[in-house]
């Protein structure tokens, strides 16, 4: 099925692309003093001092990219993977169509996982834009919230769908990788439901920062998982005559 080799290539730079961006980000916040006196001078709110905020929570991501000049790192590496994303939610569904021989029919996991990738888009373009409007705010977190929810809705329907036709794909996938992603859903569901208290509170900032870092690549590495649950089509190798 030429589907499952496409979302393994497109997986992998969903999960590349996004990683590499964000701790690149992090990186120019942390060492802003190389980039001093030159046109990529790091704006002074968008610098920290060193810290591992996946550990101690010493920052959180939208500082380090929503001020120049990450936010020119960010924007488009953000962008590129929502299109991706589009791409990739779109192969699940041919390749489920196919797989039920329905091609009538869309996914619900299509609906969700398209909306996240709008939702990505959305929060990339207006990120670092301020309007000391309440509505404006109340928008941004509503974007942000709105990736978040149906991304994992997305990431779960996808899971209880490949669970449901496991007996027709069982040649194609690896079981072990399988679980893992039952696993990784799992916990990013009951973290969400968990934090939701504290992270309506104005205190815990540090835990807070820790668990956005954290969440972000719960979030990617299912793409991760996605590219090693897939197993590599083989090609057929065709022995010349009379050799």
């Amino acid at each position: 099925m030429n589907e499952i080799g496409q979302i393994r290539k497109i997986s992998i730079w969903i999960f590349i692309i996004p990683i590499v961006v964000i701790n690149l980000c992090l990186f120019i916040s942390i060492n802003g003093h190389l980039l001093q006196n030159t046109i990529f001078q790091v704006d002074a709110i968008g610098r920290t001092s060193f810290t591992m905020p996946y550990i101690d929570g010493g920052v959180s991501i939208s500082r380090i990219v929503r001020t120049y000049p990450s936010y020119m790192l960010f924007k488009p590496g953000m962008i590129i993977t929502a299109i991706l994303l589009i791409q990739y939610w779109l192969a699940n569904n041919r390749l489920f169509k196919k797989i039920n021989n329905d091609a009538q029919k869309n996914n619900l996991f299509l609906i969700f996982g398209v909306g996240s990738a709008l939702f990505l888009i959305l929060h990339s373009i207006f990120l670092g834009i301020t309007f000391e409007v309440d509505i404006y705010k109340f928008f941004r977190r509503f974007v942000l919230l709105g990736f978040i929810i149906f991304e994992i809705i997305a990431q779960a329907i996808l899971v209880i769908n490949i669970i449901k036709n496991k007996n027709k794909i069982t040649k194609f996938i690896n079981n072990k990788i399988l679980a893992l992603k039952m696993f990784l859903v799992s916990v990013l569901i009951i973290v969400a439901v968990l934090s939701a208290p504290i992270l309506n509170s104005e205190e815990y900032d540090h835990f807070k920062h820790a668990l956005e870092w954290n969440y972000f690549v719960g979030v990617i590495s299912f793409y991760l998982l996605t590219f090693l649950f897939w197993k590599k089509e083989k090609t057929s190798v065709h022995t010349p005559e009379g050799v």
